[in-house]
């Protein structure tokens, strides 16, 4: 029920609206609407709706559909008011939802579909908007509710507060009302005690006043007697009446006693009852007597007891008289009462006072200790909610930073897999391009790119690059100079392409010119003197220095605290170093009060370290202009710091202009630089903490330990710490390392082993490692501990301040903890790397512990690395000593001049303190740095590096002062000691370089020769490397073009086809008389032998084209030009080998004329030169070359046919074409031979040439017995050149023996000029010596070089003649299988046509050949397939006497020109049926049966079918004759008449064949039909279906265009029932359209009709009856029992006049032509009859009546019972009597009817 409140409620779903709609028939898709109120529902809901109203026309959009959702009042009124008005209108059109969906134009539908889709769009995106308004109202609604609800609780609370608050003014009220009272109270008996205690003591009076006062006392006592006594007067009256009248009522009444006593005592006369009455009289008498004396007696006592107190009162006045006291005694007493009464008052009133103020402090201090706990309790709830609150934030960032990571990680995979495909994908490109078989060098470029992440496809080209590349060219730049780099390594390195082959492995030089690495070593040292110098300290301490690093929170404080107790380490917190700094400038600390301090360190400190800070506070003198700090520094690391700060100093005192603060202390300077930054609001820079901390480190004692807490945070704190405390940076090593590994082609062998580690600034770094969560747990939990922990009460101002700034503080912490947290992650990772690099000093502690467990853990860290630091240091002091030892030993053997060794010696001491050099700054000599090397390099070549680094100051003299002159002596004493008896030879390690001084300017122009002489190499190398790789590209992708080319070329069309086809269309289109002719064979076999001699032609001209073909890809140039350009290329290489020898050899002979002082010489020479091969034919002029070119000899093939085969190349098959390929290429190996052995000379010549310069120099200088020694050593023979060093070296070692012997014999001058004579050469000796060996080793190398370029050179080109050789074969094989495939399909084409030929068949399908294949194509016929033979159409047969369908048409035809309306004569039938019957012998219009009929019998029919006495009804004799068809039941007539109307969409009662067939009867056609497997068989005839189609023909109007059927009429047909009755009641059901129940009592009489007609028409006797009527008499018993139970509402249709007439045969107005006046006298008597009975039945105007009210009518009833127009006739029985009287033996059995009837 639906309530006009919730009305639009209701509707606001869609689902009512789509309820009606489906009762109206229109919404079919009803079951997928949903009651339900969500979104989705009402979205389907409505987008279903939508369609269906605009079928009906009603204004339905999405502004309604949200009208009606947002329940808006009127809405849904509004739209079921139009829906009321267009659903009557259907209902009155009759219309369904399909018709009017059918009769809209298909544009509509298009249209309506498109504004259906756009509608459900909107609808959908304003559903969530609705929804989400709906959402709100109701949230809005609820908060409303909730509102109401608190405000009226607030309003109740507040009622109620002030209810108790007037309750307690009241109580209160009450108690200050009885204080008042009491109070008043207590003060009015004070004031009557004073008043009580007050006496008027009366004045003396006169005699005259005492007895006026007597007489009024006797005149009052006389009054009060006399008053008495008038009183006693009263009462005694009084009581005197009272008796009187007792007395008269006593006498009245005893006279009426007395008379009432005699008429008692005349009546009863009972004398004891008037006896009592007396007796009790006297009695009152008596009492009231006594009662008068009584009173009396009273009165007299009063009287009495006045006088008595009158006589007291008297007595009373008489003893106050007698006391005599003064008033002013009375007055004072009662003053007196009155102050202690005052003083009682007062101080029960301050009692009540502090008593008042004691509870209101305690409840004041209640009411704060409340309202402390409530702020508690909510500071707790705050506390509580900003923790989740910074563990969400903190959540949030690392969910931020974890996707920062994550997409991080995913782009550099992603970048990872892109490469992987792009290597992929160029694996699979190069595996097709070279043939499944890529070379190694390709594979590996690519894994190279692919392992330095570049790209492996070429992303833009590089051969004409902008001055500004774009971004994809650099890459490719980067990626050339990757692979130019990789191959430049392997050919130097000689591995991967350049690995040497077998017979070369043996002759390998040695890698290395050792004497040429240490002249380069040498002049670089000359001319770039290295600035980093070794600060490794002489006496290490045993100090532990660290660092504790971790988040806040992570508990280092407190563990540094902790081991601060146990352990002497000095803790260092930068916050608190700032802070100290800040105080000191604030303090004006200056330098003077720190001097006392200074000084007692000076004096624990050691000499040593004492002399070092003297030497450091001289240098800081030396280098700044002003007086630097006096805090001595105990280490030698902080030389670079204190510079910084006096430069910072400097400015400072720029700024401040002021004297004052350079008398600072640095702590106070660096504290003032603090303060102003920190007060602009910058942080201070991380130079300024690094100061602040050394500054600090230098106060510390050096034995004493330190760990610095928190510090270094960042990556530039680390490095500057490091910088600052161990007076080197990493990166400027590596510069250094960088410059002193300048020379990558010669290399040091002494120099580059020993590489010094660099020293760490701290031994070890503690990281205490802790959750996030850890960490913000426990930041609140201190942050808990600090907000509940209790003060006392005295410090309650300094406690409130404390507690503001803690809160502060805290509250900075909680604003920070992120920033902080976030800043260690980001800066920690790179920390890590820091301290784990060069050495891993870092520890991990997890933090994640309590205190003691965390403290224990640190302290145990802590002694491990105290323990590690104690055994380095014990172990560097061993080693030290043991070095000590060694060199004493060493420097004790020789025994040279007193002079120099008081000299050496200090030195010697100066370099194992590893101090600076004098402060005198006197630099020494060049050839003291060359004894100092020599001397350490004999005895082991330990620390040499240092001491060479230490020894190169950075200016220097060429000459030298005397030392100069002694030290080669010195040198050559101690040098020849240990030496082995086989002399070293130059560049071993045992040989000692000749270090002799140089002129400065040679150095500085030798180095830059020397780069270039590298840069020059290596490029050369490189470009020509690049070359010979970009030619492999070449050549494998022109390879691969040529396969796919000839390929392609193979493949070209060759029009084969065309003949074949034109053959087999001769072929086919041969007469078929012709076939079987001997003749006709053998011409096709000549036609046959003709194509295929034709094919066979076509094959050998392609194999002639592709074989030309293939000659001129032979004959390309391509191969000649790719193996020239390839030739020079390692031409090129060979020319960087040369250039570079020639240019070395250039460089050594400089240095050493340089060193032995003489000029270098210009040599006039001109570069040799590796010619070129000419790849063009062009003449150029000789003097336009720069480089030499010879031309190729192209040799023919006739002196190509004389040589013999040699090469392994083309073994096997001879190929003449490829004789010329070969002979070119054995010419283009003798040209590489040749210019290999060209390269080859030109350098041993040169080598040969500069020995001869050198012993010609010798000969000019030395004796002329010299020359003739060494004369004939001069060659090219490699053995001769290296005879002359050995020969030496004997030489040297007689001269190296002799200077001892020299010694022992007195000095003179003359023997000390021949010793200096024999030095001199002995030293020129070596340096020749040293220079040809040199020289002989950059020849030997070089020879190797170029031998192995032109084994290279030889393996690659015969490489690539293999491939171009392999390649060519290939073709001439792929051209040889192509024609003989060509061929065979020939032969099959053959073999196909000579096998049809001889079995005389044609070709149907179509022969395809095509290149190589043939094949018969099954898809493609040449001509048609004989067409199927059509199958005959069904025929009808006659069995049983049944008419067919085509006699029936006959028949109708017949009847219907007759009598078109239906209605015949009976005379006139039965004419016709004679005729037909006799005059049927060529017609076939009657089955045989009929054809037995005589006249009687056709007469009998006749009567059967009479309607109305003389007429019949044709169409019901056809229809009868027409069976068997299935008799339909009421209910199925009921169903077929509603699907008639239904299709009868205009409701005119008529309807069309497409209709008729649309709606369909109640049987359909035999489905059960087989269809027969032979095609030439008819189909069976289905005659159910053309049935159906026959009765159309019979009922319809065929006057009209087209055809019109009425189906009701129709129905009345099929009504008819073998019982008239049960006829009569279908044809009323019809008409009406619904069922019509039968009264009961009619049930006897259709029982008695039933069993007259089985006993009429036994089904023994006519079987065939019993398909017809025995399943009618079960429905009409089934009927008879069903109608015993007629439902209370039946029959309640009323039924019209019109539809009466139509069931009784009046409806038809117009008859046919020859109807007589009797029937049209019937029916008007049945209508005026049907008028009667309906006025009966109070139809005034004939309007319709019940049908039960009718049927009840005798009339009706009547006429029911004898209508006969429903009854189906038996014609059957007269037909069957005639087959039983003819007797004959074509007739079919009854049984067999009745089956087939079934």
């Amino acid at each position: 029920m639906l309530s006009p409140k919730s009305f639009a409620k209701s509707f606001s779903s869609g689902y009512l609206i789509g309820e009606i709609l489906h009762k109206f028939e229109l919404q079919g898709d009803f079951s997928e609407f949903s009651e339900s109120r969500v979104s989705n529902a009402k979205l389907n809901n409505f987008s279903r709706l939508e369609p269906t109203l605009h079928l009906l026309g009603v204004q339905f959009d999405q502004n309604v559909a949200h009208n009606i959702i947002t329940e808006k009042p009127g809405a849904a009124t509004k739209l079921l008011y139009q829906l009321y008005i267009v659903l009557q209108k259907k209902k009155k059109s009759g219309l369904t939802g399909v018709e009017i969906q059918s009769m809209q134009p298909p544009a509509n539908i298009r249209q309506q579909s498109m504004k259906s889709e756009a509608f459900r769009d909107r609808l959908t995106n304003l559903i969530p908007l609705i929804q989400t308004d709906f959402n709100l109202m109701r949230v809005t609604h609820r908060f409303q509710e909730k509102y109401k609800h608190m405000k009226e609780d607030l309003v109740r609370m507040h009622f109620e507060k002030l209810e108790k608050f007037q309750k307690l003014k009241e109580e209160q009220r009450c108690f200050n009302i009885e204080k008042q009272r009491l109070s008043r109270r207590r003060q009015n008996e004070i004031m009557a005690k004073i008043q009580a205690a007050i006496i008027q003591i009366p004045k003396p009076a006169s005699n005259r006043t005492l007895r006026a006062l007597e007489a009024q006392k006797m005149m009052k006592k006389k009054k009060e007697a006399e008053d008495v006594a008038n009183e006693i007067k009263k009462f005694e009256a009084l009581i005197k009446k009272d008796l009187q009248a007792k007395e008269s009522a006593s006498k009245t009444s005893l006279d009426t006693a007395g008379q009432t006593t005699t008429d008692l005592l005349n009546i009863y006369s009972d004398d004891d009852y008037i006896k009592k009455i007396q007796k009790r009289l006297e009695e009152d008498a008596f009492a009231r007597e006594q009662r008068e004396k009584r009173r009396r007696r009273l009165l007299m006592d009063q009287l009495i007891a006045h006088e008595a107190q009158e006589e007291a009162y008297r007595e009373e006045q008489l003893i106050n008289r007698l006391m005599r006291q003064s008033q002013q005694e009375r007055r004072i007493a009662v003053q007196l009462m009155h102050v202690r009464h005052e003083k009682e008052v007062l101080w029960q009133n301050r009692i009540f006072r502090e008593k008042q103020y004691e509870e209101r402090r305690l409840k004041d201090f209640q009411d704060a200790l409340d309202r402390e706990a409530a702020l508690a309790r909510q500071a707790k709830i705050d506390f509580e909610e900003q923790a989740i609150r910074e563990k969400e934030i903190h959540e949030q960032i690392a969910v931020e930073r974890a996707q920062a990571r994550y997409k991080k990680h995913y782009t550099i995979c992603a970048e990872i897999l892109d490469q992987i495909l792009d290597l992929s994908t160029k694996v699979a490109d190069y595996r097709m391009l070279t043939n499944n078989m890529i070379p190694y060098k390709l594979m590996h470029d690519w894994k190279e790119l692919f392992f330095n992440g570049k790209p492996i496809y070429e992303q833009a080209s590089i051969k004409h690059l902008p001055a500004k590349p774009s971004a994809e060219q650099l890459t490719e730049l980067d990626k050339r100079d990757l692979l130019d780099s990789n191959d430049y390594e392997e050919y130097k390195n000689m591995v991967g392409e350049w690995a040497l082959p077998e017979e070369m492995v043996e002759n390998l030089p040695p890698s290395n010119n050792s004497i040429l690495g240490h002249v380069i070593h040498r002049l670089v040292e000359k001319s770039h003197p290295p600035q980093v110098k070794s600060t490794v300290s002489e006496l290490p301490s045993f100090a532990i220095k660290g660092c504790l690093l971790g988040k806040t929170f992570s508990g280092k404080t407190t563990a540094l605290k902790a081991l601060q107790k146990d352990f002497p380490i000095q803790i260092l917190s930068i916050d608190t170093l700032v802070q100290e700094a800040i105080k000191a400038f604030h303090d004006n600390e200056k330098i003077s009060e720190a001097l006392p301090i200074e000084k007692e360190a000076e004096e624990k400190t050691p000499p040593v370290l004492q002399e070092k800070s003297k030497e450091i506070q001289d240098l800081q003198n030396v280098s700044s202009p002003y007086p630097p700090s006096e805090e001595a520094l105990p280490e030698t690391e902080d030389k670079t710091i204190l510079s910084t700060d006096t430069n910072k100093t400097i400015n400072v005192e720029e700024v401040k202009s002021s004297d004052s603060f350079s008398e600072l202390t640095v702590r106070a300077q660096l504290g003032a630089k603090s303060e102003k930054l920190l007060k602009k609001g910058k942080s201070i820079s991380d130079m300024l903490l690094v100061n602040l901390l050394v500054n600090a480190i230098n106060e510390i004692p050096v034995d004493q330990g330190w760990v610095l807490d928190g510090f270094p945070m960042t990556l530039n704190q680390a490095k500057l710490l490091e910088e600052a405390l161990t007076g080197c940076s990493r990166e400027v090593l590596e510069l250094e390392e960088k410059r002193a590994q300048i020379s990558t082609l010669a290399i040091d062998p002494t120099t580059s082993k020993e590489v010094p580690p660099l020293p760490s600034a701290f031994d070890f770094v503690m990281l205490l490692d802790i959750s996030d969560n850890s960490l913000l747990d426990r930041m609140n939990d201190t942050m808990t501990e600090a907000f509940s922990s209790e003060t006392p009460h005295e410090d309650i101002t300094q406690c409130v301040a404390a507690e503001n700034q803690d809160m502060d503080e805290d509250q900075n912490l909680r604003d920070q903890i992120q920033h902080r947290i976030i800043g260690f992650l980001d800066n920690w990772s790179l920390l890590e790397q820091w301290f784990t690099e060069p050495e891993n000093i870092l520890i991990k502690i997890n933090a994640e512990v309590d205190k003691q467990s965390l403290c224990h853990k640190v302290k145990e860290m802590l002694m491990t690395e105290i323990m590690k630091k104690e055994n380095k240091v014990k172990k560097k002091l061993e080693e030290k000593e043991a070095e000590k030892k060694e060199e004493v030993p060493l420097a004790e053997p020789p025994s040279p001049p007193p002079p120099p060794l008081p000299s050496l010696e200090p030195e010697k001491e100066k370099e194992t303190h590893s101090k600076t050099p004098p402060a005198k700054g006197k630099p020494p000599s060049e050839s003291l740095h060359g004894k100092q090397e020599s001397l350490q390099e004999g005895k082991g070549k330990k620390g040499d590096t240092s001491l060479k680094r230490k020894g190169s100051p950075k200016g220097k003299s060429p000459g030298g002062k005397a030392p100069v002159k002694k030290s080669p002596a010195d040198s050559t004493d101690v040098s020849p000691v240990p030496i082995v008896p086989p002399p070293p030879k130059p560049g071993a390690e045992e040989w000692v370089y000749v270090n002799e001084p140089i002129p400065e300017e040679i150095p500085s122009f030798l180095v830059p020769y020397w780069e270039l002489i590298e840069n020059s190499y290596i490029n050369s190398i490189k470009t020509a490397l690049r070359h010979l790789r970009e030619e492999q590209h070449s050549v494998i992708s022109y390879l691969y073009e040529v396969r796919t080319n000839f390929q392609h070329f193979l493949r070209r069309p060759d029009h084969k086809q065309d003949f074949v086809s034109q053959w087999q269309a001769d072929f086919n289109a041969l007469p078929d008389d012709l076939w079987d002719d001997e003749e006709t064979k053998s011409e096709l076999h000549q036609r046959v032998n003709d194509l295929r001699d034709r094919l066979w032609d076509i094959c050998d001209a392609r194999k002639e084209e592709a074989e030309q073909e293939r000659q001129d890809i032979i004959n390309e140039s391509w191969l000649q030009d790719s193996i020239g350009i390839t030739m020079n290329h390692f031409f090129s290489l060979m020319q960087a080998e040369l250039n570079r020898f020639q240019d070395t050899k250039r460089l050594l002979q400089d240095y050493y004329r340089g060193m032995e002082g003489k000029i270098p010489i210009d040599d006039i020479k001109r570069f040799t030169r590796v010619p070129l091969v000419q790849l063009d034919s062009r003449d150029i002029l000789e003097s336009q070359l720069r480089i030499p070119l010879i031309s190729r000899i192209s040799i023919s093939p006739d002196s190509a046919m004389s040589k013999p085969k040699t090469k392994a190349i083309l073994k096997g098959k001879i190929d003449y074409s490829l004789e010329t390929v070969e002979a070119n290429f054995e010419a283009d190996e003798k040209l590489l031979m040749d210019t290999w052995q060209q390269a080859s000379l030109a350098v041993s010549h040169m080598v040969a040439a500069e020995i001869h310069q050198r012993l010609m120099e010798e000969e000019k200088e030395n004796l002329p017995a010299d020359t003739k020694e060494k004369s004939p050593q001069m060659g090219t023979n490699k053995k001769v050149i290296k005879e002359p060093p050995k020969k030496k070296k004997a030489d040297k070692k007689a001269k190296g023996k002799s200077p001892p012997m020299a010694e022992a014999a007195p000095v003179t001058g003359t023997a000390e000029e021949i010793a200096q004579m024999e030095k001199r050469k002995e030293l020129m000796l070596r340096i020749k010596e040293e220079h040809l060996a040199a020289l002989q080793f950059e020849e030997i190398a070089t020879q190797f070089r170029l031998e192995l370029i032109k084994t290279k050179a030889l393996a690659f080109l015969e490489d690539l003649l293999t491939k171009v050789v392999d390649v060519y074969k290939l073709l001439e094989k792929w051209l040889g299988e192509r024609y003989l495939n060509e061929m065979a399909s020939v032969e099959k084409l053959t073999e196909v046509a000579r096998y049809h030929t001889e079995t005389s068949t044609k070709i149907q399908n179509e022969l395809y050949l095509s290149q190589e294949d043939f094949f018969i194509n099954g898809d493609m016929k040449v001509f048609p397939d004989p067409p199927p033979p059509v199958r005959p159409p069904p025929v009808e047969k006659e069995e049983n006497g049944t008419l067919t369908i085509e006699q029936l048409d006959s028949l109708r035809d017949q009847f219907l020109d007759t009598a078109p309306k239906g209605i015949i004569e009976h005379k006139a039938f039965t004419d016709i049926l004679l005729d037909l019957v006799t005059l049927n012998l060529g017609t076939n219009n009657l089955p045989g049966s009929w054809m037995h009929l005589t006249q009687p019998e056709l007469q009998e029919l006749t009567s059967l079918l009479i309607v109305n006495l003389e007429f019949v009804d044709w169409r019901k004799f056809l229809l009868v004759i027409s069976m068997p068809w299935i008799i339909p039941m009421e209910e199925e007539l009921l169903k077929t008449l509603q699907r008639f109307k239904a299709v009868d969409e205009e409701q005119l009662g008529t309807i069309t064949f497409e209709q008729y067939m649309q709606a369909g009867l109640w049987f359909t056609k035999d489905e059960d039909i087989k269809i027969p497997d032979n095609p030439l068989e008819p189909l069976p005839f289905n005659r159910q279906e053309h049935l159906i189609e026959f009765f159309f023909r019979l009922f319809a109007d065929h006057e009209k265009d087209p055809p019109q059927l009425d189906y009701t009429q129709m129905l009345l047909y099929f009504a008819c029932h073998p019982d008239a009755v049960e006829g009569v009641y279908r044809a009323l059901s019809v008409v009406i359209g619904t069922h019509v129940f039968q009264p009961i009592e009619t049930l006897p009489v259709i029982a008695e009709k039933i069993s007259s007609l089985t006993d009429m028409s036994p089904v023994e006797e006519y079987p065939e009856l019993e398909g017809n009527f025995v399943s009618e008499e079960r429905e009409l018993r089934e009927d008879g029992e069903g109608k015993e139970e007629i439902p209370e509402n039946a029959n309640t249709e009323k039924i019209s006049m019109e539809k009466l007439l139509k069931v009784f045969q009046g409806g038809k107005e117009v008859q046919d032509a020859n109807r007589f006046a009797s029937h049209v006298q019937i029916e008007n008597a049945y209508s005026e009859n049907f008028i009667k009975v309906f006025q009966d039945l109070g139809a005034k105007n004939l309007e319709p009546v019940e049908v039960a009210v009718l049927l009840k009518h005798p009339f009706i009833q009547d006429l029911i019972s004898n209508y006969s127009d429903y009854k189906i006739p038996d014609i059957k029985i007269i037909l069957q009597r005639s087959e039983h009287v003819q007797g004959s033996d074509g007739e079919r059995s009854p049984s067999r009817l009745t089956e087939e009837k079934k």
